[in-house]
């Protein structure tokens, strides 16, 4: 509240001003009409009497009314005039401090940082980081060349450092001796491979996430220092191959999937999402899943079922009973989940076990 009324301090003043200026113009312009003058010849009057040109009186000016309106004038119109050039270089002068102390306030808030992650980028990608970073309320510091970005940022309330984020100085400024991480999120993956390089030599401790655009540079990035590398690409045309592919279980489990990433994490300790139908021919129909027993070493987890008629399960309890046409969504080691599916769709057969029929 108390910087919008700084704000409007100045353009107030102008606004005033200009209007005591024309009220002083209009009185002064009537009152030469009232000593016998022509419309004209008063306003020349006027102008050249407020504004110190010096030339020389359109008519005498002998009466003492004439000259007391003259002075009157004169000091009425240059205050105006000195009141409004006062507003404006109130607004030149005060927008010029706030930029500056403004920019020492970030400067000092950054090299207090410790522990913090330096965002190289401010696009799609910096954009979305930043806000989750700041969810969660961990600190970081933003750079990015692009004028129009930075100010987007810091009207945020980011920290930001505009300039070339390759730039040793720049990062130096980002204290990158005392961050724990670097996120290069730029759009060209050759500008991520130098900051990656510069940024692993000023501080080889520093965990490094690189962007990659094209799945060669993945390799590139690796050599050059990045500890992991994020492919926006390989994951989008991944997440769409399961919506095509695996349709109920994206859908069970979309909120998950999409808000966490918990998919593409469990991907790489080996995990995965499978959807598998309840054949009418399967032994598991009509069995409650306490029932279902996983022999070997094969484990799965039954996330949600999706029912025949459309109604969906999610986390459903042991006394659930599946019924064919059902399609169950399982959490399994992807080694594990053809055989573990096999179960739920191989057909009822006689098995001689030790001379029993089953």
């Amino acid at each position: 509240m108390s910087s919008t009324l700084k704000t409007s301090d100045p353009l107030r003043k102008i606004v005033t001003g200009l209007l005591l200026f024309a009220a002083v113009s209009f009185v002064a312009v009537l009152g030469y009409i009232a000593h016998g003058w022509e419309l004209d010849d008063a306003i020349y009057m006027v102008i050249i009497t407020i504004f110190g040109v010096g030339y020389g009186e359109v008519q005498p000016i002998e009466s003492t009314g004439l000259r007391g309106l003259t002075i009157a004038v004169i000091v009425a119109g240059y205050g105006a005039v000195i009141y409004t050039v006062g507003g404006f270089m109130q607004m030149l002068v005060d927008g010029e401090i706030n930029k500056a102390l403004g920019a020492r306030r970030m400067t000092r808030e950054i090299s207090s940082l410790d522990g913090h992650t330096i965002i190289c980028g401010f696009g799609r990608m910096g954009t979305i980081l930043a806000r989750e970073l700041q969810t969660a309320g961990k600190p970081f510091v933003i750079i990015d060349n692009s004028e129009d970005r930075m100010q987007t940022a810091q009207d945020l309330g980011y920290l930001v450092l505009q300039g070339d984020a390759s730039d040793e100085h720049l990062l130096s400024l980002a204290q990158i001796e005392k961050a724990s991480v670097l996120a290069s999120v730029l759009s060209e993956d050759a500008t991520n491979v130098f900051v990656t390089i510069t940024a692993r030599e000023m501080n080889p401790s520093i965990t490094i996430i690189a962007r990659g655009e094209n799945p060669r540079t993945e390799r590139k990035l690796l050599g050059c220092g990045a500890d992991q590398v994020v492919l926006p690409t390989a994951i989008g045309a991944s997440r769409v191959a399961q919506l095509i592919l695996r349709p109920t279980a994206e859908n069970l489990l979309g909120d998950i999937a999409s808000k966490r990433h918990v998919s593409d994490e469990l991907r790489e300790v080996g995990l995965q999402f499978e959807e598998v139908p309840v054949l009418p021919s399967s032994p598991l129909a009509g069995k409650t899943l306490n029932e279902i027993e996983v022999r070997g070493n094969h484990g799965f987890l039954i996330v949600g079922i999706r029912h025949e008629d459309g109604r969906a399960l999610l986390n459903p309890p042991s006394d659930t009973v599946l019924d064919p046409g059902d399609i169950v969504v399982i959490l399994g080691h992807h080694d594990d989940l053809p055989q573990v599916a096999r179960k739920f769709t191989r057909p009822v057969e006689t098995i001689k076990y030790r001379g029993a029929s089953t």
